[in-house]
This record gives structure tokens, C-alpha cells and sequence, in this order.
């Protein structure tokens, strides 16, 4: 079921009215209805996809609880790889088992061997990434003893389930998400408006900024090697909206939907283009996977606490599976090397943890130094994006050296010229008045949080206005979220 859907529209309200005639005194009911409601919307797409999503639920409740029952070492060690092979094994075989075997066929034949591909027809799961890695947190937290584990099942169910954010994230881990089943949820005006408010935000997001963008750079993409220079760095620029039009709009009406029903997600996006370097991009892009791979995978690898030889290998190891984790093709894989050879120079001169801040802090305006530091740290961001969009490596590497030639031939300004007069002048105003919001509200939690402190009429119409815009601009191509492939 997709936010962005009639289906959605009629879904949210009549399982938001269920919840609260429920009444927050019945805590075990409220629980029931968000596991029926979860399966139901998860269950949309194809209803044999539940068999995966229960069977992950089962598995990590019985070993969350063998855990807790468990002082033996060897015991604890032997749950724990066994709720990380059926995890990480269900969502290699789904995933990635064709990647692996197309690649080891083309290796064997590169080698003067002959062998027959024997991949498997089958559809990946909605949003499989997604949920195995917050079952995952669980069992991992539970054996480092830093969670007790839940005895309640329907609890357990409701978290790896909950329909808001199951299919892209938030991630949420079990210590945050997991406690707010067990307490009474109250409703409250205050959680209603803000959850309201950063729906609207989300949804003007995906489907005015996302899916319009998207036509532009679909096109571009598929048929770049017709345009000059200027032009692909636009169609560049056109998907890194796309992306993050799409996913932080995803994440925004997740996180809004929670609040109705009186729960809080973790913000997963904190405007990352606005960011001075690309270590601060990391830390305000898809903040709840990066959190991850730091907490479950870095650290563990001894983070930056070793010889700096073993840091910088640490480092590439979680860009290069985070790009892996986002699909089955090199060209995500180079997307995450890149990152890191990015973040390199950073570490190098220890200035990765700078910009612990936020832009402009203290200022309407960024100084100077800051435009050109975002203006860099964007650009070499949508350097980045092009193998992220690409079909192959190859596609990437032409498309990058043919824009950056065409950034110091003239003849290139020249036709982008003549390709911008086709663009939509109030798709631009629109977007200038979304990025206006965005850095207006850059301290908040999501763009449009500050008219919450406008006086109620003028909160009301702000809302208005950008429904209309959304009603009046949304691209009548519908587009998926990107991030349901992944």
C-alpha cells in the first residue's frame, strides 16, 4: 500500500478512528489492531510476503527470550549467529543469490571455463532490508545485554511490523521503539497537529518535488549521451531531488502517521544538503542506517580506536556494504567506495567531526565560506548520485566524464541554454519556496515544524496553501519510492 495512494487515504483514517474508540486503557487491543492493520498493509502488495515478515518475528522473539534465559557463553554466541544466518540468509537468497551467481558465471567464463547460470525467478520483498535490519538490532542488543527482552509477543510483532515505517525506515532500533508499546498512548492535540503538519510536508515532498524531478531526470538518464554537458550535471542535480524528495518525504509522512497513533520515530533525515562537508552529509542523510552500520558494524570493527591503517579500512568497509545493502549491482558498490574516498581526506586531517553544528546557526545567512563548503560538498554529492542512478559502471563513468567536459566547453552552455527554456518556470518557484522552507526550518525536525508556533489561523492557512500546491503541482505520472526496491 503506498502512501501516496487512494487505498492509504482511506486506510489511515479508518485504522486511526479503530485506535483511539479503542481507548489508550487497552494497551493489548491497540497492540492487536497495529499487528492486523501492519499485515494488511504489508500484505497489499502480495500477501505471501507475510510468510517472511512473521516467520522473522518468530524466530528473533524465541531467541530474544532463549538470551535472557542464557548465561552460558557459547549458548548466547550460538543464538546469536543463528538469528543472524536466518536474518542475513533470508535476505541474501531474495536479494542478492542472482547477483552472485550472474557474477560467478561471468568470472568462470572470463577464466576459458563454460558453466550454466542457474538464477532464480523470484520478487524481492517490500522493504526486506528494512525490517531484518531492526529485527537484527534487536537479538544484537539483547545479547550485549544492553535490552532486556519483551515476554509479550504482540509487542514484539507490533514493533517489527509497525505499518508506518516498515517498508523504508526509519530503522528503528528495539531500545527506542520497542518500551512505547508497553506504556499508554495518550491522544494528544499537540502530536495530532505536528503529525499532521509533517505529513503534508511529506507528501508535497514525493509527490511535487519527487515525481516531477523524476520525469526530468528519467530523461536525461536514459538518453545522455544526446546532451551537453550542463545538461547532465542538471539531470545530476534532478535525481539528487528526486532521491531526497522521495526518501525524506517517505520518512516524514512515516514519522507523522506514528505521531497520530502517539509514538515517536527517529529522525532519519536533518537537511543533508545544506551540510559543509560530506562527513556531515552522513551524518543528516538516512541517519537511522547510518547509526546502524556505526553501532553494529564499525564499532564493532574496532572503529577509529586502532592504528589509523585499520580506521581507514573500517571506514571503507561500511560505505562499500551500505552501497551493497542499497542493491545487487557494482554500481551501488561504487557509489559507497566513492563515498569513502570522499570521507578520506577528512580523516586524514582529523576534521571528519567539524561541523557538528548547524549551518548558520546563529544567522538568517551563511557566510560566504559556508556557500562555497556546501556548494562543494553538493556537487561532488551529485558526482556521487550519477552511480547511484546508473544502470551499469559503465553508463556512470561516461556520464560523469562527458559531464565534466562539457563543464569547460561553451558550446555546452550554449544548448543547456535552449534545453532550460523547456522547463516548467512554476515548477521553479515552487521549488525555490521548498527550499526556502527547508533552510527556514533546518534547526526543526522537518521543514515545515515551524508554523507550529504560528497563531492557529495562520498555522491553518500555511497548511492550506501547501495542500493546494500539492493538489494543484502533483506529477499526474505516479511514481513507486525509490527506496520500496531496496
Amino acid at each position: 500500500m503506498l502512501f501516496n495512494s487512494l487505498d492509504f487515504a482511506i486506510f489511515l483514517p479508518l485504522v486511526f478512528a479503530t485506535y483511539w474508540l479503542i481507548g489508550s486503557n487497552n494497551i493489548k487491543s491497540q497492540n492487536v489492531l497495529i499487528v492486523v492493520a501492519s499485515y494488511v498493509f504489508y500484505g497489499w502488495w502480495d500477501w505471501r510476503f507475510l510468510s517472511l515478515i512473521l516467520f522473522s518475528t518468530v524466530v528473533d522473539f524465541l531467541i530474544g527470550s532463549s538470551l535472557s534465559r542464557s548465561e552460558n557463553t557459547r549458548k548466547r554466541k550460538y543464538l546469536l549467529w543463528t538469528s543472524l544466518v536466518v536474518n542475513l540468509g533470508l535476505l541474501g537468497v531474495f536479494k542478492y543469490y542472482n547477483f552472485f551467481a550472474e557474477n560467478f558465471v561471468q568470472a568462470f567464463t572470463f577464466f576459458g571455463g563454460e558453466i550454466k547460470s542457474n538464477s532464480l525467478n523470484i520478487i524481492l520483498p517490500v522493504g526486506i532490508s528494512f525490517y531484518t535490519f531492526q529485527t537484527l538490532s534487536y537479538t544484537i542488543d539483547v545479547y550485549r545485554r544492553k535490552l532486556e527482552p519483551t515476554t509479550n509477543f504482540i509487542n514484539f510483532a507490533a514493533f517489527v511490523s509497525f505499518f508506518p515505517q516498515l517498508v523504508a525506515g526509519p530503522i528503528e532500533r528495539a531500545s527506542n521503539l520497542l518500551p512505547q508499546f508497553q506504556k499508554k498512548r495518550k491522544i494528544d492535540y499537540q502530536n495530532l497537529s505536528n503529525g499532521f503538519s509533517q505529513i503534508v510536508w511529506g507528501l508535497f515532498k514525493k509527490v511535487v518535488i519527487a515525481d516531477n524531478f523524476a520525469i526530468y531526470a528519467n530523461e536525461i538518464f536514459e538518453n545522455f549521451e544526446s546532451y551537453s554537458g550542463f545538461v547532465l550535471l542538471f539531470g545530476a542535480f534532478f535525481f539528487a531531488f528526486q532521491i531526497y524528495g522521495d526518501f525524506s518525504g517517505y520518512s516524514d509522512i512515516a514519522i507523522g502517521t506514528a505521531r497520530l497513533f502517539g509514538f515517536n520515530l527517529t529522525q532519519n533525515f536533518a537537511t543533508p544538503y545544506f551540510s559543509r562537508d560530506i562527513a556531515e552529509f552522513w551524518r543528516r542523510w538516512h541517519i537511522s542506517l547510518s547509526t546502524w552500520f556505526r553501532d553494529y558494524l564499525y564499532i564493532p570493527l574496532g572503529g577509529s580506536q586502532r592504528s589509523l591503517s585499520k580506521n581507514i579500512r573500517n571506514i571503507f568497509i561500511i560505505f562499500v556494504v551500505s552501497g551493497f545493502w542499497h542493491g545487487a549491482n557494482w554500481t551501488f558498490v561504487a557509489w559507497g567506495a566513492l563515498n569513502a574516498l570522499y570521507f578520506l581526506p577528512l580523516v586524514l586531517v582529523k576534521r571528519n567531526r567539524k561541523n557538528l553544528d548547524v549551518v548558520a546557526e546563529n544567522s538568517w545567512f551563511p557566510s560566504i565560506k559556508e556557500v562555497a563548503q556546501i556548494g562543494l560538498t553538493f556537487f561532488i554529492t551529485l558526482i556521487a548520485w550519477v552511480f547511484f542512478r546508473a544502470d551499469t559502471i559503465g553508463h556512470a563513468i561516461k556520464y560523469v566524464s562527458d559531464l565534466l567536459a562539457g563543464l569547460i566547453d561553451v558550446n555546452s552552455f550554449v544548448a543547456f541554454q535552449s534545453y532550460f527554456s523547456l522547463f516548467d518556470k512554476s515548477l521553479w518557484l515552487l521549488f525555490l519556496g521548498f527550499i526556502l522552507i527547508e533552510w527556514i526550518g533546518r534547526k526543526k525536525k522537518f521543514g515545515l515544524e515551524f508554523i507550529e508556533k504560528f497563531p492557529k489561523p495562520i498555522k491553518l492557512l500555511s497548511l492550506i496553501l501547501v495542500i493546494m500546491a500539492t493538489l494543484f503541482f502533483m506529477s499526474t505520472g505516479k511514481q513507486d519510492f525509490i527506496y520500496f526496491q531496496f
